[in-house]
């Protein structure tokens, strides 16, 4: 590992390096360049000494994305502390859990989490602290108290001549296996584990983004951040490597909705767009896919006239992302296949990176260019990949993988780290896979979610799913398992309905439609027996995915 640098390193080399430069920004707020943000650090460390904090103690930060909680994380690490970022959707119980199982010295949280919170329930938490202005919450010793009412003055006492450059001195890391994050996972099985993950595997997955993606990404360019950075995906694609290559990051600090997002795209006009599946299929199905009548269909896949229509579709999607972008990068749930073919067939530049909380995160990757449907990507720089398959290229298996990425285990959870870790390194991912000759990876599903007939043959519901809510009316669908029958539970566009004034009735009829249809398409031992419809939309983790155990 001699050949691993010091990730906080990074952290002062772009600070120094980028001081004059816009670095974060909540849209419609405050903007921070790299010396504000240096400054908040090091305020922030202060107040840490002031309050007795130690390299190795745990930082827990929960709240909405924000200027403020991505210099809190930032200074954490830079610290010497372990930063335990909490997901702001998880229930107060859930925030209690993780902050009394991490033995957190200190919560940091946003101005929404901040009153929902007892901190009863948090016996050992030394203090609270709002993101919003550093304010004190709680405080169970004067310390933190003094720190926070004299900060002003204690920093003007160490910088006497101002704040400069040559300040900027963080705390290195000891070696790359030293404990960076504890990051709980929101998982669809309902139990979160605290994944430990060293610096090395954050630097590693710098190292991966810069390899694939430093020619096209520079400093001063924009970047909007949409995932919750308490999440490995958003924390590392659309925080830590555009903060570390320069870039301008914008927090869209309320609730994202597509309006928000949308007008975002257009103002900021970011060089790349990390996403879940949801955020595109909705825009593709909505904006898009009414647009293309059967004679614009038709049209398209002529050679010459096609070619132009494909072209023309491209240019109007690329523009409503902003018109600047390099590609859009898509991962952390299966992606509809119809929306990524349609993707790739007009030409726009979009991909499926493959990835886990236990790899902080990515394992899979592919760029655009080389991307093939259906796939997500393969094995990235530090990583070895494999399925565990007696025929990995036509029989499915679980995928393994093993490298600088991997975690160091569950925190307190011997018994789950070694059920996930074998004594060689591999990660055991719980998904399920093949791999072609050029090493591309085509998931199938999780294996806890894989049914099984009376004839013994293995049923990947996400297969069956994604045919699914392709049909007419279909938002999204999970298909289940009642003794020997297969049922499919669906959420139907009731807005869309709506609008074409179609009625209750109609739409159990166009359901039944539906079924006929994707039974036509499926093997017969997977059929569905019937589809059930659903008032609301299904439960899901941060990341969009839905919480299937809900529902078995």
């Amino acid at each position: 590992m001699n050949s691993i640098s010091s990730f906080n390193r990074l952290v002062e080399n772009t600070i120094v390096d980028h001081w004059d430069l816009d670095a974060l920004t909540d849209y419609k707020g405050v903007t921070y360049q790299y010396k504000d943000v240096a400054r908040k650090i090091e305020k922030i460390h202060i107040m840490f000494e002031g309050c007795g904090v130690e390299s190795g103690d745990k930082i827990a930060i929960c709240g909405r994305n924000c200027t403020h909680w991505a210099v809190t994380f930032l200074a954490t690490l830079t610290y010497g502390a372990i930063a335990v970022p909490i997901l702001h959707e998880f229930t107060p119980e859930q925030i209690y859990t993780i902050v009394n199982h991490s033995e957190a010295k200190l919560l940091f949280v946003g101005d929404v989490v901040g009153p929902m919170l007892d901190p009863e329930a948090m016996p050992d938490i030394e203090g609270i602290v709002n993101t919003v202005d550093f304010s004190v919450l709680l405080a169970r010793n004067d310390k933190l108290t003094y720190a926070r009412e004299h900060l002003n003055e204690l920093f003007g006492k160490r910088y006497p001549k101002n704040f400069r450059k040559e300040h900027v001195q963080y705390y290195i890391e000891q070696n790359p296996d030293e404990l960076a994050v504890i990051n709980y996972t929101s998982g669809t099985t309902g139990f979160s584990k605290g994944v430990m993950l060293p610096y090395r595997a954050l630097w590693s997955n710098m190292d991966f983004a810069k390899g694939v993606l430093g020619k096209q990404i520079k400093a001063g360019d924009n970047v909007v951040s949409i995932l919750p950075m308490a999440h490995m995906y958003g924390m590392a694609f659309e925080f830590l490597y555009e903060f570390l290559s320069g870039c301008h990051i914008w927090y869209l600090s309320r609730v994202p909705s597509p309006a928000i997002i949308a007008q975002a795209f257009r103002e900021v006009k970011p060089v790349i767009i990390i996403a879940v599946p949801l955020v595109i299929e909705k825009i593709i199905r909505k904006r898009v896919f009414p647009k293309l009548t059967p004679n614009i269909k038709l049209l398209m896949k002529l050679p010459v006239v096609g070619k132009k229509i494909r072209k023309k579709v491209c240019d109007a999607l690329y523009e409503s992302f902003g018109g600047n972008l390099y590609e859009i990068i898509v991962g952390g749930a299966a992606f509809n296949y119809e929306v990524e073919a349609f993707m790739h067939e007009i030409g726009f530049p979009v991909t499926v990176g493959y990835g886990a909380t236990e790899c902080a995160p990515i394992i899979t990757y592919a760029d655009h260019s080389e991307a093939k449907v259906g796939s997500c990507g393969r094995a990235v720089i530090h990583m070895e990949v494999k399925v565990d398959s007696p025929d990995p290229q036509n029989i499915a298996g679980e995928i393994l993988t093993r490298g600088y990425n991997v975690m160091l285990g569950y925190y307190k959870n011997d018994a789950a780290t070694r059920e996930a870790l074998d004594a060689d390194g591999w990660y055991h991912t719980g998904d399920l896979a093949t791999i072609d000759a050029d090493g591309y990876v085509f998931i199938r599903g999780r294996s806890k979610n894989m049914l099984l007939t009376t004839n013994g043959q293995n049923v990947y519901p996400e297969e069956i799913e994604d045919k699914l809510n392709s049909m007419p009316y279909v938002v999204e669908s999970v298909m289940v398992q009642r003794e020997d029958k297969f049922v499919a539970l669906v959420y139907p566009d009731y807005a869309e309905a709506e609008k074409q004034g179609i009625m209750t009735e109609q739409l159990e009829k166009i359901m039944q439609q539906n079924l006929q249809e994707v039974n036509k398409i499926i093997p017969s031992y997977a059929k569905l027996q019937a589809i059930e419809i659903q008032q609301e939309e299904f439960l899901k983790t941060p990341k969009k995915s839905i919480k299937r155990y809900l529902y078995q």
